[in-house]
């Protein structure tokens, strides 16, 4: 097939309508809420732009995965990829990335469930605690405002079981609030607050860390450390830290 120029904001267009429409499946709050969070959150284009889900990327863990946005996301790349609709300033892809969704909500999982269930590879989805549900061998965590839940020595026993699941070469994306933008933080916790019981889930305590203190512990462990703001178009702290292990570092 012969190739189609594409605009990125085209691009992403049709990826934010093609990796939102099976939420319709499940109901209005689903696909709304799957449009919301696609359309508003800086971090899904960012990750694509900046060439930081690459092709070799092809077993992928998404821990605290909500209603399986990110694996829709995945195969609507590859589906755009596949048909030659695909920016040439953007990087490749996983052509059939095998998915593995952790998520403690079974709401959200049955709503991940009757919305991606068909896609292929079929997503694994998991309701468990990141905390001990097991990891399977991987080249790539995604873990996006997840980790303030728990508290600092559950946050480094999920870090450590990463760095253990992910193989060499494996990548880390890893999205935090900066505890030491004492606004930003502030507002992003609030907002977290509200949204936790919008999706109709108990508000919990959160635990933060500064930038530093995130980096530091990452490095401790054997990874490779950029940190990247994520929050444009938001008041809020938020960091996308990439740690790498091996060579792609």
């Amino acid at each position: 097939m012969s190739a189609v120029l594409t605009t990125p904001d085209a691009a992403w267009r049709e990826l934010h309508d093609a990796a939102t429409l099976p939420y319709k499946q499940a109901g209005s709050f689903a696909w709304h809420f799957a449009r919301g969070k696609l359309g508003r959150d800086p971090v899904f284009r960012g990750l694509i732009e900046r060439g930081l889900i690459g092709p070799q990327h092809c077993r992928v863990v998404d821990i605290g995965c909500g209603q399986g946005l990110f694996a829709s996301l995945l195969a609507s790349m590859s589906a755009m990829q596949k048909g030659g609709r695909w920016p040439a300033a953007w990087r490749a892809t996983p052509t059939a990335a095998e998915y593995t969704g952790i998520e403690l909500m079974p709401k959200d999982i049955a709503r991940a469930e009757a919305s991606i269930g068909h896609l292929k590879p079929a997503p694994k989805m998991v309701c468990g605690d990141m905390c001990s549900a097991a990891l399977p061998p991987c080249d790539l965590v995604v873990i996006l405002d997840v980790l303030h839940y728990v508290d600092i020595a559950a946050q480094d026993g999920v870090l450590r079981r990463v760095r253990n699941a992910l193989q060499p070469d494996g990548r880390l994306l890893l999205r935090v609030g900066d505890a030491s933008s004492r606004r930003g933080f502030a507002i992003s916790q609030w907002v977290d607050r509200t949204v936790t019981r919008i999706r109709g889930h108990k508000v919990s305590p959160t635990w933060g860390r500064t930038l530093a203190e995130w980096t530091t512990t990452l490095q401790g462990m054997g990874f490779r450390v950029e940190s990247i703001p994520m929050s444009e178009g938001t008041p809020f702290a938020n960091v996308l830290l990439v740690a790498d292990l091996g060579a792609a570092a």
